[in-house]
């Protein structure tokens, strides 16, 4: 990827991630408000752009779609800006907010394209799908009596075919491995997004939670696996979490701390500071935790990681989180779209900056600093972090160091661990290579699975399908012949490997081969628990958690 592509890709994800984080507790500047500027001065300047497009619209030689101008204008203009505050237009703005918002409207189903096929991967529990008999390995065929096997499928087009306003109805064809195609009718309905996508007990008295994102609904899946469980000690997986709304981080970070405890506090040109307390109800302010980062950890998650640190009530572990401490004030605009504008900055409690500094209308340029942090060894030196020594603060009831300048880095450091990658290995992930192999073994080879592990399915109860995935995971391992058969598919598709690339990314391989199969057959969450087993930061924090002088 080149570093356009790259900087372009980390806006994207951090945009859809920006979606009023600041709405709940900051007070909204009246619109015609200005600090520090002339209205006159506003009104020229505003009335010259009509001007312009009045112009444009009757004198120019070709024919212009004006809204296209005045759009492009629109971002051009939020571009001069930091690098968070953006233009959404009226079309984007239900796709942004749906990941937050905790649901969508359509059949309930995980999928993936497999050789140009539609593949149910898992059905969500509850949903309209589990309700007609769809389950994992049945393949769509047509819907609403069109074939759609085959004709270079994309994940645009399976979004258009399956969602819908709840209420209608779908006709779906589906192919079942020794059956004949059937028809199925599905009733579309509100299916919930769930932004927890593991939460399990991984050693006694310590759970374990991921959190992907904080949205409407984390609190709630956050505390409820929590509830009747006599907890010793509590990791909170924050690893890629993009952040999301601010109030929700807020309500979790306010379960850890005691009465009158700063969580954070923001202020601005034209907002005045704002501090956020816990209030003294928290139901986990005696439970130890360990909170994983990494650089992919912005926003909501460093608030809650730097809350967690300045008051010393757990340990972080991991690496240095992106560095997103702005707040997006949001304006709706007459015709249905947005702007997000920047009006504060986040402080956490000890008086850290989380933002990353900037410079105005220079968004590859702040991207590229995450870009940077690879190339300059960042990922895997602890060394070569870059520390302000000017910024440095202390943790409010220990006095450790801490330092601000951007982004929160962890007590503890984890490296990224490079030592299997090879070029094949890079190549079979990054094109998909490995995951289709695995989506087409796992579907042909279920029956099978099912015969030798027991069944899988959302209907089923917790302790039957732990146990279905613990036979699995006991007695499944990758085979010679089955990498054999892998290794080949691979040179088919122009990633081969030599001797020596396997010494180097075999074993690994065959680990990610049979993660992958997991994720197939039994879900995310499963998956996520096959690989904490090997995951160096998890290991830490157990091993933090069950020697409590660690955290002292």
């Amino acid at each position: 990827m080149n570093l356009r592509s790259f900087a372009l890709a980390a806006i994207a994800v951090l945009v859809s991630l920006q979606i009023a984080e600041a709405q709940s507790y900051l007070p909204q500047p009246k619109v015609n408000q200005t600090v520090g500027f002339n209205n006159t001065r506003l009104n020229i300047e505003s009335t010259k752009y009509k001007q312009i497009l009045y112009v444009l619209a009757n004198a120019y030689v070709d024919t212009l779609s004006i809204d296209r101008v005045s759009e492009d204008a629109m971002i051009h203009l939020m571009q001069q800006l930091d690098p968070h505050s953006v233009y959404v237009s009226a079309k984007d703005v239900k796709d942004l907010e749906e990941p937050l918002l905790g649901k969508f409207e359509g059949i309930g189903i995980e999928y993936a394209l497999i050789r140009d096929t539609l593949t149910v991967q898992s059905v969500i529990p509850g949903g309209p799908s589990e309700k007609v008999g769809l389950r994992a390995g049945d393949k769509i065929n047509s819907v609403d009596g069109e074939i759609i096997s085959g004709t270079k499928l994309t994940q645009m087009r399976v979004l258009k075919y399956l969602r819908g306003d709840k209420g209608t109805k779908v006709r779906v064809g589906v192919i079942r491995r020794g059956e004949k195609e059937r028809e199925l009718v599905i009733t579309r309905d509100k299916i919930p997004l769930n932004t927890v996508s593991s939460a399990y007990e991984i050693r006694p008295g310590i759970m374990y939670i991921r959190v992907s994102s904080f949205g409407a609904n984390t609190y709630d899946e956050f505390m409820t696996p929590l509830q009747g469980q006599d907890l010793k000690g509590l990791i909170i997986d924050l690893r890629g979490n993009g952040g999301g709304y601010l109030h929700t981080a807020l309500r979790l970070v306010n379960e850890f701390l005691e009465k009158g405890q700063l969580i954070l506090f923001s202020e601005g040109r034209a907002v005045p500071r704002t501090d956020d307390y816990a209030d003294g109800t928290g139901k986990l302010q005696n439970v130890q935790v360990a909170v994983l980062i990494d650089e992919n950890s912005a926003s909501a998650s460093e608030i809650l990681a730097g809350a967690i640190q300045d008051w010393d009530r757990g340990i972080l572990i991991g690496r240095r989180s992106f560095g997103k401490g702005l707040v997006q004030q949001e304006y709706p605009l007459h015709d249905g779209s947005r702007i997000r504008v920047t009006v504060a900055r986040y402080h956490t409690p000890s008086g850290r900056v989380i933002q990353t500094p900037y410079k105005m209308g220079k968004a590859e340029e702040y991207y590229r600093k995450l870009y940077d942090r690879y190339t300059s060894g960042e990922s895997f030196n602890q060394d070569s972090i870059k520390i302000n020594d000017s910024l440095v603060f202390k943790t409010l009831k220990q006095g450790r160091t801490v330092y601000g300048g951007g982004g929160i880095i962890p007590d503890i450091y984890i490296p990224i661990d490079t030592s299997y990658y090879s070029k094949p290995y890079l190549a079979v992930v990054n094109k998909g290579i490995l995951s289709d192999f695995v989506g087409i073994y796992a579907d042909s080879h279920r029956k099978d699975f099912e015969r030798k592990y027991g069944t899988f399915s959302a209907s089923q109860n917790e302790e039957a399908n732990n146990r279905t995935y613990s036979n699995f995971v006991n007695g499944f391992n990758v085979s010679d012949s089955y990498l054999k058969e892998f290794l080949a598919y691979a040179k088919e598709k122009g990633a081969e490997f030599t001797e020596e690339d396997l010494k180097r990314s075999g074993n690994h391989l065959k680990n990610y081969l049979k993660g992958l199969i997991v994720r197939n057959l039994y879900g995310l969450d499963y998956y996520i628990r096959y690989d904490n087993l090997t995951d160096d930061e998890v290991r830490m924090a157990i091993d933090s958690l069950e020697s409590p002088d660690n955290l002292e």
